[in-house]
This record gives C-alpha cells, sequence and structure tokens, in this order.
C-alpha cells in the first residue's frame, strides 16, 4: 500500500474518522472489485456468516447502521439471492439469513477481503492494527449511548 504525505490532522474527530473510513473503503473496494461485491455487501454477508440467523433489528444495532440504510442494502442482497428472510416468532421482525448462493459469494469473496485487510495491517502494523480495533469498537460502544 502506497501512503503519500500524511493529511492534516483536523481538529474535529469525526471528520478524521470519516475520512479514514472512506480510503479504508476505497482500498477494500478495490480488492473486493473482481467479485463485483462492495465492501459493504461483504459486511452484511460477513455478519451473517457469523449469526447465522438475525433479526433485522439485531444486525442494524451490530453493525450500527440506521433500519432505512440498512433495508436499502438488506433489499439489493435480497435481488442477488444473497440472502432470504422469513417470518419471526413475533410477526413484527423477520430473521436474515444467508442463502446458498450468498455463502458461496462470501466463500469466494474471503480471500480478496483478506488481501486488503493484509495491506492495512503491512502498513500500519499488526499491533496498531490490534490497537485500532480495539479502540474502534469502544468508540463504536460510547457512540452508541450516546
Amino acid at each position: 500500500m502506497e501512503f503519500q504525505e500524511s493529511p492534516l490532522a483536523l481538529p474535529c474527530t469525526c471528520a478524521n474518522l470519516r475520512r479514514a473510513a472512506r480510503a479504508v473503503t476505497r482500498l477494500y473496494n478495490h480488492e473486493l472489485r473482481s467479485q463485483q461485491i462492495e465492501i459493504t455487501q461483504f459486511t452484511i454477508l460477513m455478519a451473517l456468516e457469523r449469526a447465522r440467523e438475525i433479526s433485522q433489528g439485531k444486525l442494524g444495532k451490530l453493525l450500527a447502521l440506521d433500519s432505512t440504510t440498512l433495508t436499502r442494502m438488506l433489499e439489493l442482497l435480497r435481488k442477488r439471492g444473497w440472502i432470504q428472510d422469513k417470518e419471526g416468532e413475533d410477526r413484527r421482525f423477520r430473521l436474515i439469513r444467508l442463502t446458498t448462493a450468498g455463502r458461496a459469494r462470501f466463500q469466494q469473496s474471503l480471500p480478496h477481503w483478506k488481501r486488503a485487510q493484509d495491506r492495512l495491517q503491512a502498513a500500519v502494523g499488526e499491533g496498531a492494527m490490534s490497537q485500532l480495533g480495539g479502540l474502534l469498537a469502544q468508540v463504536t460502544a460510547v457512540s452508541a449511548s450516546g
């Protein structure tokens, strides 16, 4: 991964996080492009692979996505045949899970995601990557509660 001069640090944490998120998104999308999937879609497949079956509300909380955004993203995955949903015990919510095609797409895309992950880790170092994961989880938790 090639780096230019460090960008100017802005006095706003949100602006710096969003800028970093856009840059990292471009890196992952570049690696996933050949699989015709974006990191946002891959992330949902990854969450569903781990959860096996989850309500849309819980998935939204897990990914810190608002209902409208998540609904739009899930509709695209449904159209591609990668996910399916069914009525939960309570008719007010639906349970979402991967289809066989969705699980296959996830598995096919995994090496490309791993390449992006490895490129980022090589650039910042294993220790920094581990610290970053913990720090981002902490920031997400604080932000979600307030």
